[in-house]
């Protein structure tokens, strides 16, 4: 019986022993359970705030979910990426860690821990609200916004070449219509004061009161001067605003324009195409070299994330910009700038070099506005292409100065004919009259002896097709085209600066430079720090002193005698007038080109009689200011 017994007790004993373990175990899955119930719940929460969408969150305050866009909205479309920690449980209550990382502008990481807490609700898990801070960050309170905003270092300055500040900085009053605040009484007084056409600011304010808009119509811009003499009749006006700031500006608003560019805010399509660097209301060079050395010139911006009590939550400070400098001298520039305003409404451009060096000097365009045609224009430079053709025939053997060549009315070339400008015939003259009365039948009559390369060859030599535009600094230039010719007419009107040929002003003044140096050196506007002077090549002794001795006699006892007496010492230049369009007489562009001292020199006037009685005069103004 007693071993009975004993048995009994030892199977009781392990009864109650298995059913003891069978809890335990229950006990630890339902443990393990709410931790992942838990965990996904941090995690679930993670992937929405990444989302930037929380509106399924459970939240223990259903309130958090509209804390999140107006908290956040500062922030822009910067994306963000929160990654969540793991948790760690006591009973119906976690914590956790989300890392938080937003990509603000100019792909800067900023990155912080944010705590988490969650809590079992009859076995849902929501997250609680913070003991402290907010639920987006820890260093605010729930209800208060975080703004991130761009942080600028100082631009750095355009500088001439003796290192003075070409466009300093200056304030300027951008005049702009409130749309809430607005009427159209006020948009029509501000299109009185401003000039603009009748009626257009009024429609656009209109347009954005219609569509709901709040940004600021913006309408002009003014320098502190003129916005002065036009406050009080602004100030009248409701909805007006003009909010000081500051921007490079040139001395005048038309200096150096369009080359030296413009600053303002960038538009829609210059932020997308930037790939970050830029962000809505950012202000940025955005044409000329302002725009084309923007990033050197304003440095890396950076960025700056503060509450809405003026807390500062992160900040990456901005690289100052550093200075471009340009070779350009503030008094030539000026010197073309008031030549040009004799050609009118007429659209000219004036270059200007230095000849020791190649250094541009001036580059001048009037219209100050539209683009920047003494750079990039393209133009049949006619008569001024001489000099090139010139320089083949004397170094080819083909002629000299002094050498016999006709000058007849006309000339048949393969059926075309070719006449000289006023049907004028010189009889039998030297090479060194045909060119100084530019004598377009001389110059088609020795076409035929020069080979289909030789006059590109030639200008490639004076500076003509060369490969100066890297060296040059400045984006689009145009170095002139020289063509293979392709048959005797395409030869004889190339050797008369017609056909197919093509130069700019700066090319042409490139031109006229390397003869009066006796080397080709490619020109030079914007200098890089480190990088040498552009080496010379030489041309051929001969050819250039012949050239530039009947350059000179163009001007003693040519088409130029306007520039006789012009202050300053002897000008020595070629006159050219290029055919156009396909009117009935056709229409004629006026070129001079030349040098004077240490100053070679293109001018274009884009319509014109001829090169001796519309460009030389412009280049005798420009001498005879440089002189003064």
């Amino acid at each position: 019986m007693r071993s009975r017994s004993v048995i009994a007790a030892a199977l009781a004993l392990l009864l109650v022993a298995a059913a003891a373990g069978g809890g335990w175990w229950w006990w630890q899955r339902e443990e393990r359970a709410r931790d992942a119930g838990a965990q996904r719940a941090v995690t679930a929460y993670a992937a929405a705030w990444t989302a930037k969408d929380v509106g399924a969150v459970p939240f223990a305050d259903p309130a958090a979910r509209a804390d999140f866009p107006a908290a956040t909205a500062g922030l822009g479309d910067a994306p963000v990426a929160v990654r969540a920690g793991d948790v760690e449980r006591n009973g119906g209550t976690a914590t956790s860690t989300l890392d938080v990382t937003w990509t603000l502008p100019g792909s800067t990481a900023w990155r912080y821990a944010v705590p988490v807490t969650v809590q079992d609700r009859s076995g849902t898990w929501v997250v609680a609200a913070p003991r402290e801070g907010s639920y987006w960050h820890p260093d605010i309170k729930v209800g208060d916004t975080m703004t991130a905003e761009r942080v600028s270092g100082t631009r750095g300055d355009l500088l001439d070449r003796g290192g003075a500040a070409l466009m300093p900085t200056a304030a300027v009053y951008p005049v702009q219509l409130d749309p809430t605040r607005a009427t159209p009484a006020a948009a029509k007084g501000l299109e009185e004061i401003t000039g603009e056409p009748a009626g257009s600011l009024v429609a656009k304010l209109q347009a954005a009161q219609k569509a709901g808009s709040k940004a600021p119509i913006p309408v002009i811009t003014y320098r502190e001067a003129d916005f002065a003499a036009r406050r009080d009749r602004l100030d009248a006006l409701t909805g007006v605003i003009y909010p000081r700031t500051e921007q490079p500006l040139g001395p005048t608003r038309t200096f150096g324009q369009p080359l030296l560019g413009s600053f303002g805010e960038v538009t829609e399509e210059v932020v997308t195409a930037s790939d970050g660097r830029y962000a809505d209301g950012d202000r940025a060079g955005l044409s000329g070299l302002q725009g084309q050395y923007d990033a050197t010139l304003a440095g890396t911006p950076g960025v700056r994330v503060v509450s809405s009590t003026a807390k500062v939550l992160f900040e990456k400070a901005a690289t100052d910009g550093t200075d471009v400098r340009t070779s350009l001298d503030r008094t030539v520039q000026e010197a073309a700038e008031s030549a040009l305003t004799a050609t009118g409404t007429t659209p000219s451009a004036l270059v200007a070099l230095d000849v020791r060096s190649g250094q541009v000097l001036a580059v001048a365009n009037s219209p100050s506005s539209g683009f920047d045609r003494a750079v990039t224009g393209r133009y049949a430079p006619g008569s001024a292409f001489k000099v090139t053709t010139s320089y083949a025939y004397l170094t080819r053997g083909i002629t000299s100065p002094e050498a016999s060549v006709p000058c007849p009315p006309t000339v048949v070339v393969d059926g075309r004919s070719f006449r000289n400008y006023e049907g004028e015939a010189l009889g039998a003259q030297t090479f060194g009259t045909d060119f100084a009365k530019s004598c377009n039948t001389a110059f088609i009559g020795l076409a035929g002896q020069l080979g289909d390369d030789d006059l590109t060859v030639a200008g490639a030599a004076l500076g003509i097709g060369a490969d100066w535009a890297r060296t040059l600094g400045v984006d689009d230039a145009f170095v002139g085209s020289v063509p293979r010719n392709n048959g005797e007419t395409d030869k004889a009107a190339a050797a008369i600066g017609q056909g197919r040929v093509e130069v700019s002003p700066m090319a042409l003044a490139v031109m006229a430079g390397s003869v009066a140096r006796g080397s080709y050196v490619p020109p030079v506007l914007v200098q890089p720090d480190g990088q040498g002077e552009p080496q010379p090549t030489a041309l051929d002794t001969g050819a250039a002193a012949d050239i530039r001795s009947m350059m000179r006699e163009v001007v003693t006892d040519g088409t130029a005698p306007v520039l006789k007496d012009t202050p300053g010492g002897p000008v020595s230049g070629k006159t050219g007038t290029a055919e156009f369009g396909d009117r009935t007489p056709p229409q004629t562009r006026a070129w001079f080109t030349g040098f004077q001292g240490a100053v070679a020199f293109a001018v274009l006037v884009e319509e014109g009689k001829s090169g001796g009685s519309v460009a030389a005069p412009v280049a005798k103004r420009f001498l005879s200011a440089l002189s003064g």
